[in-house]
């Protein structure tokens, strides 16, 4: 025993499960975890996981029935938590961006004139932040 407890996944909440589940499958290239695949479960599932390539819990989402979104920038309701993803040059940063608006989400912020670290904000469908920059 290392003396620290492991993280396991995050943990997102939402009133679509699977629409939201999908959103990210499609935008990172994971897999659902044995069992949660839509022709195994019902569409209304209220938790599924995600996967890397090894079995890894990578992304968890649970069924919420009400979800505030966040107003960043404006500060009424804040990120409270978001997910940061990388790229490795300009040239997928925009790729990048243009898949996650055709998937459904949602441009918050766009800091692509930053020479040392371009960037963009998103929105998933549910709500959450998330951003996309090189590095």
């Amino acid at each position: 025993m290392n003396g620290f407890p492991q993280l396991l996944t995050a943990v997102l909440d939402t009133p679509d499960v699977r629409g939201l589940a999908e959103f990210y499958r499609q935008l990172l290239g994971f897999r659902y975890r044995p069992g949660d695949e839509p022709q195994e479960r019902d569409d209304d599932a209220d938790w599924l996981v995600l996967t890397d390539a090894d079995g890894n819990s990578r992304l968890s989402f649970q069924f919420t029935e009400h979800l505030q979104r966040t107003t960043w920038p404006r500060p009424d309701v804040p990120m409270q938590m978001h997910l940061d993803l990388t790229v490795p040059n300009r040239q997928a940063l925009e790729e990048q961006h243009a898949r996650a608006l055709a998937l459904g989400a949602e441009l918050l912020f766009d800091r692509t004139d930053d020479p040392d670290e371009p960037l963009y904000v998103f929105a998933d469908p549910a709500g959450h932040p998330f951003c996309i920059f090189v590095s």
